[in-house]
């Protein structure tokens, strides 16, 4: 049953996750306004625009040497695509972002081991490419 005091309780936890979340959103926004600001320039030097499966192993690339959060990769998404970029490097970097972790990666091996740890971010990186692939196909389809 619904009372009074849960749903204060209820709105204060939520409160309290979202002032928590607050500084990585405004983070990530920023750092997205200066990734839009870049893509012009990635364009120019003949880094992105050479059709999907190369701007996938980019995104790819890029996505697994940063590491991000999948909550905030909605809204960098977003920014990204009205930049104008290919919604298969989106995708592609999106969830290598989330899944690849190159940064944590000596983390993660002390433990779980090293054999693991590298074959799950290799797992990872090559799926990231296929989930980009089919997704832009279903969408698409």
């Amino acid at each position: 049953m619904i009372t009074i005091g849960r749903l204060r309780d209820a709105g204060g936890k939520t409160c309290k996750t979202f002032w928590r979340l607050l500084p990585v959103l405004i983070g990530v926004l920023l750092i997205a306004s200066l990734i839009v600001q870049l893509i012009p320039e990635l364009v120019r030097l003949g880094l992105l625009g050479h059709g999907p499966l190369l701007e996938m192993l980019g995104a790819d690339l890029l996505g697994s040497l940063s590491t991000g959060q999948p909550v905030v990769s909605y809204l960098l998404g977003g920014e990204l695509r009205q930049a104008g970029i290919d919604l298969y490097a989106i995708t592609a970097f999106i969830v290598a972002w989330v899944t690849v972790g190159i940064i944590p990666m000596p983390a993660e091996a002390v433990m779980l081991g090293w054999r693991f740890t590298l074959v799950r971010n290799l797992i990872a990186f090559i799926m990231a490419i296929v989930v980009a692939w089919i997704t832009v196909a279903t969408l698409n389809g």
